[in-house]
């Protein structure tokens, strides 16, 4: 971010700070993956929280693999029968799509003055670093850099 720039001038900060609803059901991630799927040459930055923001949008293979492999990641390790940890702007045309970490939820739903950061980002904005709440752990790291290596 610019150092003139304040939080609130940088679209991808307001974005963040935006208007969001909850994927409360499996079904729900379902659909909203099926929507970004059918989108996605549509110029999508994956950013993961704690790894310097792309500068590139994804290819859409990169996309559509991130996509499987999160979903198995969440299905895998929330271990609960509802989602809620996936938050969208839009269910009919998303642009910013948070993905928390299930092993780093804290409070990520009701109020706290420090809620945790998402463990992934999805958005059509050009991402900006939000330095992690602490180290990308070991695991995440490795599985971040098998995806898109680095």
């Amino acid at each position: 971010m610019n150092r003139a720039e304040t939080p609130t001038q940088n679209p991808f900060l307001e974005a963040f700070r935006g208007s969001f609803h909850g994927v409360l059901r499996w079904p729900q991630l379902d659909a909203l993956w099926e929507v970004v799927r059918r989108d996605a040459d549509g110029g999508w930055y994956i950013y993961a929280v704690g790894e310097t923001p792309p500068t590139d949008t994804a290819e859409p293979e990169q996309l559509l693999r991130f996509i499987d492999e999160v979903d198995a990641l969440l299905r895998r390790e929330h271990g609960e029968d509802y989602c809620g940890i996936v938050y969208t702007d839009s269910f009919e045309a998303p642009a910013y799509i948070k993905i928390f970490d299930p092993n780093n939820l804290g409070v990520s739903c009701g109020f706290s003055d420090n809620p945790p950061k998402p463990g992934w980002i999805l958005s059509k904005i050009p991402p900006v670093d939000l330095e992690a709440d602490g180290p990308l752990p070991g695991n995440r790291r490795r599985w971040w850099q098998r995806l898109f290596g680095g």
